[in-house]
């Protein structure tokens, strides 16, 4: 297939996949079409020692670099209630602003893994849970789907017990980058990010006297006491671990290198609309994996970015 060709099939799909999107969540102008309700705030990262050891890229060869933060509930819609269970998993998107002017982005989500390996699978779900309203038939489109799509539907079978706060969850990357050195070294890895202090979900009765915001309000309020610390982390993989496939999580016994300190202190006036996180948006010593789906996302997030200024 030429480049064009690819490049007009590649275009239908993302078009494809943001209209599935409208359908499930409704269009809502100057919004995300998925993690639409968000805070930004703003902080920064002090790298860790053993940071320069796994990778050259100057945030992670230590001193303070300012950052951008934006945590968020996941679905398209811009009310959804904080106690939803659709509201999970939720999502944190960092900015590091470094010393030379340039930017590097980090994106993650509260579920560690992702429900397909390629954006193909990823619509073919979409199209099924937006066939599976009530109504629906059973067995459903989704129920059909994910019994022959095994990360779908562990995804979808996940426990969604709300946080107690942005700040007592923890966040996964779902792709793998490529983590080189000086010496010219590499290690492909995944990040996982920590709450400094406990992590913590709510149970039934205490989700029920949680208001719709509560999310937002206690990230204000906390923010108001101190800076809310993350432990980033990097988890390495074996020989053998499939680093192009996102919706194949790794043993949990691999090993992990801190990264450093993400420190969020206090709330951005930043316009949202005008935020575009891109996990291609890399710098030298970290690389993409080969993963499809880091370059898919990159392209649907600029054209959401270029239809929420309309």
């Amino acid at each position: 297939m030429s480049g064009t060709a690819r490049d007009v099939t590649q275009t239908d799909l993302h078009r494809r996949l943001l209209e599935t999107l409208d359908a499930l969540f409704g269009v809502h102008p100057g919004y995300r079409p998925v993690h639409a309700k968000g805070i930004v705030c703003e902080g920064s990262f002090t790298a860790a020692d053993e940071a320069r050891d796994l990778s050259r890229a100057p945030h992670l060869q230590g001193g303070r670099v300012p950052v951008t933060v934006r945590f968020s509930d996941f679905t398209g819609l811009p009310d959804i209630p904080d106690t939803d269970p659709n509201a999970n998993p939720r999502g944190m998107a960092v900015r590091f602003h470094l010393p030379d002017g340039g930017e590097t982005d980090l994106v993650a989500h509260s579920y560690d893994g992702f429900p397909a390996r390629t954006v193909e699978e990823f619509l073919g779900l979409l199209q099924a849970l937006a066939a599976s309203g009530p109504g629906a038939a059973s067995p459903s489109p989704v129920e059909e789907f994910a019994a022959t799509h095994p990360a779908a539907r562990r995804f979808l079978e996940a426990a969604k017990a709300p946080p107690a706060s942005f700040a007592t969850e923890s966040y996964f990357s779902a792709d793998a980058f490529r983590f080189v050195n000086r010496e010219g070294t590499a290690r492909h890895g995944r990040y996982r990010i920590h709450p400094a202090g406990e992590e913590r979900h709510l149970d039934v009765g205490e989700a029920a006297t949680r208001g719709p915001n509560y999310l937002f309000e206690e990230l204000r309020e906390r923010l108001r006491r101190g800076p809310a610390e993350f432990r980033v982390m990097v988890q390495l993989a074996a020989p053998g671990d499939p680093i192009d496939d996102a919706s194949a999580t790794w043993p949990a016994d691999r090993p992990q290198v801190r990264l450093g300190t993400l420190s969020v202190e206090r709330p951005s006036d930043a316009d949202e609309r005008q935020l575009l996180f891109d996990p291609a948006r890399l710098v030298d010593g970290i690389e993409p994996s080969g993963d499809p789906l880091i370059p898919a996302r990159s392209r649907i997030y600029a054209v959401s970015y270029r239809r929420r200024q309309r």
